[in-house]
């Protein structure tokens, strides 16, 4: 306080984020003769979401390759570079989950967002309940226009049912991601 002036200083504790907005990869024109990268992180029922999904797209989609990617040290780590170096440079797309908890969320989305700094368009997938976990660690990280894919909570416990109907939105929505279509959430 400057006493002959009544004048008072006073602080934002918030502080101010200092980040640079990091680009999404150029999205594709069509998915047709692509190579997916599939990249798991070992959570209960990835597997079969992700290779359901693989084979839905698959349906519809006339893929080059398709490469399964299952080797995360755990669902709560970030991918290891070597493997994120490895989709970059052998895929055109990828399909990453699942982010159904707190860690793991955050894992599954700065794996997509290290695969779009390498010009490959992700499209990780995440539970209803982790929307906003998601919108933040998006933001947080520099990559606010990155779109999950959102499919309903939870998905350890569901049943084969449940996985199918599961397979059948992360079909739609993660076109959409991968073409440029996929709205914020």
């Amino acid at each position: 306080m400057n006493k002959s002036k009544n004048i008072f200083q006073i602080f934002d504790p918030r502080g101010k984020i200092l980040l640079e907005k990091r680009n999404l990869s150029n999205r594709k024109n069509t998915l047709e003769g692509l190579r997916l990268a599939i990249l798991d992180n070992s959570k209960w029922n990835a597997n079969k979401i992700l290779r359901g999904s693989a084979d839905a797209l698959s349906k519809d989609i006339k893929f080059s390759k398709v490469n399964y990617y299952v080797k995360k040290h755990g669902f709560s780590t970030d991918a290891p570079i070597e493997m994120i170096e490895e989709i970059a440079n052998d895929n055109d797309i990828v399909l990453t989950a699942i982010g159904d908890c707190g860690s793991c969320c955050s894992c599954c989305i700065r794996d997509a967002v290290a695969l779009e700094d390498r010009g490959i368009p992700a499209a990780p997938i995440i539970t209803t309940e982790f929307v906003n976990e998601t919108k933040l660690t998006r933001v947080a990280i520099g990559m606010p226009d990155l779109r999950p894919v959102v499919i309903d909570h939870p998905v350890s416990s569901i049943t084969s049912d449940e996985v199918l109907e599961r397979v059948k939105i992360i079909k739609e929505q993660a076109q959409e991601v991968w073409l440029g279509q996929r709205q914020d959430i």
